[in-house]
């Protein structure tokens, strides 16, 4: 107990006090400068009554929805192309650098790839005569302006996936080659069955993740334009720490809470359909 009192002084101080405060503060009219007066539930009636509040959780679900697909797409594609065995780890550690590059940098990196006028990404466009949307300025373009940086970070999604393809027996493969299985049906009746307890988790990650997002959107749209990447962590970032509505801000977490565990026993309730484990 005297060894491990340090981590439990920082769970209890740094998050169970904050968890339990949160919910607190979530039914007072709460302040940056003090716990205000009793209200009840009306920061939770005020949520239903806010525009700003459901355009967030709309565009956080179409973030989501958006990131996790296309982030599956293509970290699965990459590692059922990598090298399973000679030259695999130097495509591995390839695949992972993006992820050491801070947000912070990476936003402003496709900030100049996405630019309207000058950015790389239209420049090639245009090489291939296609008219160039405005990415970050276009309301209609944002949000998929994003979903396409978000697979910029898909190397913690593809080490999992290479490890969960190398743990595939070989002999299964074998069996299936010497009844004439092609690719295709090795890949829909092997390889993903396999995988599917490493995808949930990826799923769940990404769910968890795609919910969280904040970084990205608060320095390359700050929300714009016309709301349309007013992601739903920036909203409550905007209420807490710069209209100091803290006792609206800990019930949007709270929310923000239930979703994510409404959605999370959704997906492993329904995992038992479709994920296969070996024994």
């Amino acid at each position: 107990m005297l060894f491990i009192s340090p981590w439990l002084i920082g769970l209890v101080w740094f998050y169970l006090y904050p968890f339990a405060a949160s919910l607190f503060y979530s039914f007072f009219n709460a302040t940056a400068f003090g716990l205000g007066s009793f209200v009840g539930f009306r920061n939770y009636q005020l949520m239903a009554l806010d525009p700003l509040f459901w355009r967030s959780l709309l565009n956080t679900i179409a973030y989501t929805a958006g990131s996790v697909l296309l982030g599956t797409f293509l970290a699965l594609s990459l590692a059922l192309l990598v090298p399973k065995r000679r030259g695999g780890s130097v495509y591995r550690t390839i695949f992972y650098l993006p992820m050491v590059v801070p947000f912070s940098a990476v936003s402003i990196i496709w900030i100049w790839i996405l630019h309207p006028q000058y950015g790389l990404l239209n420049h090639y466009l245009q090489q291939f005569g296609v008219s160039p949307p405005g990415w970050l300025s276009d309301p209609k373009w944002a949000m998929p302006a994003l979903v396409i940086v978000s697979g910029w970070s898909i190397g913690n999604m593809l080490v999992l996936y290479l490890a969960g393809i190398l743990d595939i027996p070989a002999e299964l493969y074998e069996a299936a080659r010497l009844d004439g299985a092609s690719a295709w049906k090795r890949l829909t009746r092997i390889t993903l069955p396999m995988l599917s307890p490493v995808i949930l988790f990826n799923l769940i990650i990404g769910l968890i993740s795609g919910f969280q997002y904040f970084v990205q959107p608060y320095i390359m749209t700050n929300g714009g334009p016309a709301d349309s990447t007013l992601v739903y962590p920036l909203y409550l970032y905007r209420n807490a720490f710069q209209f100091f509505r803290m006792g609206y801000a800990c019930a949007m977490g709270w929310v923000l809470f239930l979703v994510l565990l409404v959605l999370t026993a959704f997906v492993l309730n329904s995992s038992r359909r479709w994920v296969h484990y070996r024994g």
